[in-house]
């Protein structure tokens, strides 16, 4: 850092007027404003007496990667009650998403994808579970000065509301356990948190707002501002503290840039209401009042007491959750070592794996004159000695079969049929984008459809998997209306950005399914968003390429006829096996279950539903009714009726239920809900389908 702007930010930091600096070197107020302006340079015993009445080394001056001791003291800056008495019990934004490491995962790792900085290299993400306990714990409790944050947690704890049984529960775990665990997020080649502390920019962005968007890239995944709201709803303590090193300077400087959020519900302490955030960082002298806390340029000490340390000075951000927790079910396979809280690093760190894997193979997935745009890692630490050796995510091993049909895209080896193990089929589907509402004509953007056999690592075949530029799984849906005996595959729908630099419309594609998208990416539907740039009716053109990619696949898949000789077809049905045919014991069969849905909304507003049911041996005398529910974060869902219950496949519809063809092991029938039971609109609900079983007409 030049030496001007760093004695002007030392002499804010410390409330001196470059007046009283020259009365104390005895030097000329003109003297010390060339050397701001960068006019002029003191001499080195002048720089001896600026030491001096700044209350450091000479150390300090000479490099300027610290800033001096004589600048206010690091603290906690709790915001003040409003005057009106409004009271938030707690951040709306953190309720979008699930307290799920895998959740996290997926909003976080995207976020870092939105701000690859050097398009030619993949961004660099490290996710590290720290388990901390006894004197480090300690250790780290008196450097993000707890005992200032105490009172303010006891009050929060002590309310009945959601996030105080939160941070009452954070509070038991780490007292009466003796352990805090540490998340920290590490991505290389991004952006960094550049901007001002207030103005808008991307330090302001996540840690002043909420709602604020600030990305750079047509392609971005994010758009709702949302996602970094995960950062804080995985903390039971909401607490989360950020390093940054920025791509563009600020105030001269671009690394080690500290603060840390703090995220309770309203609260009262000491005799005063406080409105819910907090900021750790270094009072602000400019600030309309002298506690509001802005970020600060740490030394290497500081920062490694708070385990931000950072590997190089390459552009990215650090963000450490403290009291980090996982209230997601456990994931068949991930038991380790014996332990079964849910709060087991092992359990954390497999969790972690898969999520990165399911929704970001793609993105991790190169080719032979294409880096991938993702590197991933996940290492896990036990009071800092390596309990989980770094164990980097392999889109070959997560996802064989994906990885090789995308891989053959970015390669040109695709083919137009399956003829042989390990090829991988291409076409294109059209998606008629519409124009921006009142913006001229829109256009026809190919999409890009691929198909390769199914592996067992990867999961459920005979789905797409779609995405769009950023190449995060935004869906895997089933495959309506395959032919029996059709070979399990796996397909991948590219669009956007995705399909290609040379695909038509790519940037238009691009923009239309980002406003389709929800805040949690995961479908392309209508969303007001959508309806506010583009017609009321602009989703359908979703329908349409989902109908399209579809038959597509249905056609990639298809297996050839086979043609039969006349005179031995006329044989063959005069054959008969011969023999008495001998019955075998059966044991009573386990109820038929719902494997797939595939769901629409229809012209009128209603759900459209196609659904395959796996019956079991001997399962066929079921009789299930399918029911439809929509699907609510709390309280009980809905029920729906249908207009319409038809049967499509080795089946049929009675009354309601649905009676299996005998010796059926698998079967297909469709439902549409009946709109006038619909509480709110379909276009801004979910919908759940279950099977009611009873088994021949019997309870």
């Amino acid at each position: 850092m030049d030496f001007g702007p760093w004695l002007a930010r030392q002499l804010k930091q410390s409330g001196l007027s470059q007046a009283e600096l020259a009365q104390r070197i005895g030097l000329t107020r003109a003297a010390v404003s060339a050397w701001i302006t960068g006019r002029a340079t003191p001499r080195e015993e002048t720089i001896n007496k600026i030491a001096e009445a700044l209350g450091t080394d000479l150390g300090t001056i000479h490099t300027r990667t610290a800033d001096t001791l004589a600048g206010l003291p690091i603290s906690w800056y709790h915001r003040p009650g409003h005057a009106d008495g409004g009271r938030e019990f707690g951040n709306a934004a953190a309720f979008a998403f699930e307290a799920d490491v895998g959740v996290l995962a997926r909003e976080a790792t995207q976020n870092s994808l939105d701000e690859r900085l050097d398009l030619a290299q993949p961004v660099r993400v490290r996710y590290t579970l720290h388990e901390l306990s006894g004197e480090a714990l300690a250790r780290f409790r008196d450097e993000i000065r707890w005992d200032d944050l105490l009172p303010h947690y006891e009050a929060a704890a002590e309310q009945d509301q959601k996030v105080g049984r939160m941070v009452a529960a954070g509070l038991r775990d780490m007292y009466e356990r003796d352990r805090l665990v540490l998340l920290r997020i590490d991505d290389y080649n991004a952006s960094g948190l550049t901007g001002d502390d207030y103005e808008t920019g991307r330090f302001a962005a996540v840690v002043r707002r909420q709602l604020d968007s600030q990305k750079s890239i047509s392609g971005a995944g994010g758009s709702y501002g949302l996602g970094k709201a995960t950062l804080w709803a995985t903390s039971r303590l909401g607490l989360v503290l950020m390093n940054s090193t920025l791509s563009e300077p600020h105030e001269g400087r671009t690394e080690r840039r500290l603060i840390g959020r703090l995220d309770l519900p309203w609260r009262e302490v000491g005799g005063k209401s406080w409105a819910g955030p907090a900021w750790f960082g270094r009072p602000d002298p400019d600030a309309d009042s002298v506690d509001v806390a802005r970020s600060w340029w740490a030394d290497e000490e500081s920062v490694g007491r708070l385990h931000l340390s950072r590997e190089s000075a390459e552009p990215g951000t650090s963000f450490l959750i403290v009291g980090a927790h996982d209230v997601a079910s456990l994931a068949e396979g991930t038991e380790s070592e014996g332990v079964e809280d849910d709060d087991s690093v092992h359990r954390m760190h497999n969790r972690l794996l898969d999520a990165l894997g399911r929704n970001f193979w793609a993105a991790m997935t190169g080719g032979e004159a294409q880096r991938p745009l993702l590197e991933a890692s996940v290492r896990t630490l036990r009071n800092g000695v390596e309990l989980i050796p770094e164990t980097r995510v392999d889109p070959r091993v997560t996802q064989p079969s994906r990885t090789r049909a995308l891989q053959a895209f970015l390669d040109g080896t695709t083919v137009e049929r399956l003829t042989e193990s390990g090829q991988v089929a291409m076409t294109t589907v059209p998606l008629g984008v519409p124009a921006l509402a009142g913006r001229g004509n829109g256009g026809e953007h190919r999409a890009v459809v691929l198909v390769t056999e199914a592996e067992d690592a990867d999961g459920k075949p005979n789905g797409v998997t779609t995405m769009r530029g950023n190449r995060m799984t935004v869906r895997v849906a089933w495959v309506p209306g395959l032919p029996v005996g059709t070979n399990p595959f796996h397909a991948v729908l590219l669009a956007g950005h995705a399909a290609g630099e040379g695909a038509p419309f790519a940037d238009e594609a691009e923009a239309f399914l980002r406003a389709s998208e929800p805040p949690e990416h995961d479908k392309w539907g209508q969303t007001e968003e959508l309806r506010m740039l583009y017609s009321p009716s602009a989703y359908r053109r979703i329908t349409g390429l989902t109908t399209q990619t579809n038959k597509a696949v249905r056609d990639l898949v298809a297996l050839p006829t086979k043609k039969r000789n006349g005179g031995s077809e006329r044989l063959r049905k005069r054959l008969a096996v011969g023999g008495r045919k001998v019955t075998r014991p059966t044991t009573a069969a386990g109820p038929p279950t719902l494997e797939e849905l595939d769901a629409q909304i229809n012209g009128d507003g209603a759900w459209c539903v196609t659904a395959e049911v796996k019956i079991p041996a001997g399962g066929d005398s079921w009789r299930p009714a399918p029911v439809a529910k929509l699907d609510v974060r709390s309280g009980p869902r809905p029920v729906l009726a249908w207009s319409e219950l038809v049967a499509v496949h080795n089946c049929e519809v009675v009354g309601g239920t649905i009676h299996f063809a005998p010796g059926a092991r698998n079967a297909t029938f469709r439902g549409t809900t009946d709109v006038s039971t619909h509480p709110v609109r379909a276009v801004f609900s979910g919908l759940v389908v279950e099977l009611r079983t009873d088994k021949g007409g019997q309870a």
